[in-house]
């Protein structure tokens, strides 16, 4: 009889091993984070690792400037805990989505503490009409401002999982690490390229931190909102500067109407330089499918153009 009780004792006792292994096995739910657009998403995935599942709105190639949230994005906000924005007016539409979402996420603007440009700070006179007001949302074209990005989403990340703080940290500063790297080779990228020829054309006005940070001046037709049309003096003005000034190479935008551009370069002869990535990351197989292959991709395309 005791030894039938010790048989069952041990079955009973290895059935609910095998019942709860598993279930000790599995790894931890991962916190929803919502990102705006692809290069925000790239930055949480850096920081969060396997601790985070990101959901980014925007895609790549995609227009941040123009999106259409869509009812799906409304959900997708509704079951995150963390809502990951760029903030300084660049996404007109989250707000909006924000309230039609019901979310109780936090809303975090990843561009906090950064040393902002004015759309008429950029040294061309750009005066056109866009939809940021006198701000310059474009912030992560200087290196130095996507360490204040992390920083942000590191601390709302500890925030939403404090359990996950030890490895939020760890990752953020190896990360930085990457950052001040990549800082240092574009900067060498530039002081090889002779002074006179630091000056390229660009679809929309999006460099303006690369150029207050880097030293390449940077022109473009269009404001710094791909809403904002390129009048006909702003062309006409660049096609002569481009004549004036003999402006080695113009630049078409992964985000932007080809069209301005291709026709600037044939009424002036210059050469298209290339594509360059401004508001949005490539997909997973193209040039720029993380934020230090973009940067990296548009050096090395600027300073082939500058170079040649």
């Amino acid at each position: 009889m005791i030894a039938r009780r010790n048989v069952i004792t041990l079955l009973l006792a290895a059935t609910l091993a095998g019942a709860a292994g598993p279930v000790l096995g599995q790894a931890p739910e991962r916190l929803p984070v919502v990102a705006t657009f692809s290069i925000l998403g790239d930055l949480v995935r850096e920081v969060g690792g396997d601790r985070v599942e990101v959901t980014t709105l925007v895609g790549p190639n995609g227009d941040g400037h123009v999106y259409s949230p869509t009812p799906a994005d409304a959900r997708r906000l509704a079951s995150a805990k963390v809502v990951v924005a760029n903030g300084l007016r660049f996404e007109g539409w989250i707000d909006r989505l924000v309230r039609s979402s019901g979310t109780k996420a936090d809303l975090v603007q990843a561009s906090r503490s950064v040393r902002t440009l004015k759309a008429d700070d950029h040294g061309h006179g750009h005066g056109h009409g866009h939809s940021h007001g006198d701000v310059d949302p474009h912030a992560w074209q200087d290196v130095a401002n996507v360490k204040l990005y992390v920083a942000n989403i590191r601390d709302a990340l500890i925030k939403a999982d404090p359990a996950g703080a030890e490895a939020y940290r760890s990752r953020a500063d190896a990360y930085t690490a990457r950052l001040d790297a990549l800082d240092r080779e574009i900067r060498e990228a530039v002081a090889a390229l002779p002074a006179d020829r630091r000056r390229i054309i660009t679809s929309h006005d999006s460099f303006a931190y690369f150029e207050a940070a880097y030293g390449v001046d940077v022109v473009a037709p269009q404001g710094v909102s791909t809403e904002a049309e390129a009048s006909a003096r702003d062309v006409a003005r660049i096609i002569q500067q481009i004549r004036r000034e003999r402006i080695r190479a113009v630049f078409l935008e992964n985000v932007s109407d080809p069209r301005l551009i291709e026709r600037i370069a044939k009424e002036t002869g210059a050469a298209v330089g290339g594509r360059l990535y401004s508001d949005a990351l490539s997909g997973p197989d193209g040039a720029a499918p993380t934020y230090i292959d973009m940067m990296r991709h548009n050096i090395r395309v600027i300073s082939q153009a500058l170079s040649s």
